[in-house]
């Protein structure tokens, strides 16, 4: 029994180095996952009970810490080694997204800034600073929660803005647990920066909302100026 034990994890490990996760099930992923936090067990079963309790492969990797560890056979150790993968994905893509490439699009601006959201459970807010051409000056983390509870300060989103040099920017919160849709209150406060950032000779040139892998441009649904 050890013997076909070992025999599995070998066999699954060679399929992996040929053709990565391609033809894997996601239990089959999480299964050999788990094979680096518990390795003197069967982790199929744990895997299948995974993806019955949070549905799919997105819905283990996105569970919190605490939910995981109320899952019999989840310990620390694997419920910290599945809260790295989206995380390290994250910062994966930060270190390939560096300063420097040009977001002159909506789409190029959305999907840089969907990546900053994988594995996020939280409302974060994001500014991006870009110079004239576009060319991305920074990517600031501005804080956690919506707009309004956060407290919405666009004196700092500018002083921010100010001392990158920025001669445009890019506003961006998601919301992780419903649409992309802007609410009044979204609309409402990229209106005020819009008019602060214009004394100043600074271009807000959009407020992206994701959720999930969805986004809303504010500027390509015409809400982004003051009518």
């Amino acid at each position: 029994m050890e013997h076909q034990h070992y025999g599995h994890r070998r066999r699954m490990r060679e399929r992996f180095h040929k053709t990565g996760f391609v033809g894997f099930d996601a239990h089959a992923i999480l299964e050999f996952l788990l094979f680096y936090s518990i390795p003197q067990r069967d982790t199929n079963e744990l895997a299948h009970e995974l993806i019955r309790r949070f549905g799919s492969l997105s819905g283990v990797l996105d569970a919190s810490y605490e939910d995981l560890l109320k899952v019999p056979g989840i310990s620390d150790n694997s419920a910290t080694l599945i809260k790295m993968i989206p995380l390290l994905a994250n910062a994966y893509l930060d270190d390939r997204n560096a300063p420097g490439q040009i977001l002159d699009t909506t789409e190029k601006i959305g999907n840089f800034l969907l990546s900053k959201y994988i594995g996020s459970t939280n409302e974060q807010i994001y500014l991006l600073c870009l110079d004239n051409k576009r060319k991305l000056l920074n990517c600031i983390q501005m804080g956690e929660g919506s707009l309004t509870k956060v407290g919405f300060q666009p004196r700092r989103i500018l002083e921010k803005a100010i001392q990158c040099g920025a001669s445009a920017i890019v506003l961006s919160h998601n919301h992780p647990h419903g649409t992309a849709l802007p609410s009044d209150a979204d609309i409402l406060v990229t209106r005020q920066l819009y008019e602060m950032a214009k004394v100043l000779e600074i271009v807000l040139c959009d407020h992206i909302i994701v959720a999930g892998d969805d986004f809303v441009s504010l500027a390509q649904s015409g809400l982004l100026m003051p009518i």
